[in-house]
């Protein structure tokens, strides 16, 4: 396991949470590569959104695996002098039938997990992707939940609670991301004392669970927000929960988009 502890200490040039070609990024892991070592990045860890049990055109395909692999290796041999590379991945949480403590990615090769939920059941017994964009989210909301925004942000929060208690992953993703889009359908929601609770439950949940918590910096160029919100920081920081500053780069010239405010912001939380 990758001693995250050790590097935050020595070092704020990192990042564990990119996408390439494997899955939907927009740039080769080559390409990646080099823009993080012209940007002096240290460490810097690929995480394709795993092979999944459902219909996804961002997840990787079982059969591509061997090759990210192999091109992981590839590329520690060519710039093994100028950075450490690292082969993770972020694994959907689906269900106790798959998330990342089954077998299938205990036994992967991998250097570190990160555990993410991006797809909530319909009330219809459906897996809905509720990451994307706002305009998708209302549609989905009207087509597969019955706008019921509620049920959506509880499905999602009771889905990343049975994801931690199960285990098997380094880093929790964007814990929280659901409030963006939940707050763009319903103003205020997560003003709400039932949603901040909520919220309150997975922190605790995480920090029993003794695993890393990433501050994902993907949003805050065009929306101006951290997941988790940096309203939720002091607390996580309470419950003693370690973080790492991750960009969740899809995009070459965005590896360390918003990283250096939200270090900074960080630097300034106190407890």
């Amino acid at each position: 396991m990758i001693d995250f502890r050790s590097i935050t200490r020595s070092t704020d040039r990192y990042n564990f949470h990119s996408h390439t070609q494997f899955c939907d990024g927009r740039a080769t892991m080559a390409t990646m590569t080099e823009a993080a070592v012209r940007m002096g990045f240290i460490h810097w860890g690929f995480s394709p959104h795993s092979p999944i049990c459902v219909d996804s055109p961002c997840n990787m395909k079982k059969t591509d695996v061997a090759l990210y692999l192999d091109e992981v290796n590839r590329l520690r041999q060519l710039h093994g002098d100028s950075i450490n590379l690292y082969a993770g991945m972020e694994i959907d949480y689906i269900g106790p039938e798959w998330g990342p403590a089954i077998q299938y990615f205990q036994e992967m090769p991998l250097d570190y997990r990160i555990g993410s939920v991006h797809f909530v059941r319909s009330q219809d017994d459906e897996h809905v992707d509720v990451d994307g964009n706002f305009e998708s989210f209302r549609r989905k909301m009207a087509m597969n939940f019955r706008n019921d925004i509620n049920y959506v942000v509880n499905s999602f929060i009771d889905s990343s609670l049975e994801m931690v208690s199960r285990g098997g992953f380094d880093i929790i993703g964007h814990f929280d991301k659901i409030g963006h889009n939940a707050s763009l359908f319903q103003p205020g929601i997560e003003e709400q004392p039932w949603y901040k609770s909520r919220i309150c439950e997975l922190i605790d949940s995480i920090a029993s669970a003794g695993i890393f918590a990433e501050i994902n910096t993907k949003a805050h160029g065009l929306h101006n927000r951290f997941f988790p919100a940096s309203v939720h920081w002091h607390r996580v920081l309470e419950a003693g929960i370690p973080l790492l500053v991750n960009s969740d780069a899809h995009h070459p010239e965005l590896i360390d988009a918003s990283r250096p405010e939200a270090l900074r912001l960080l630097s300034e939380t106190v407890l």
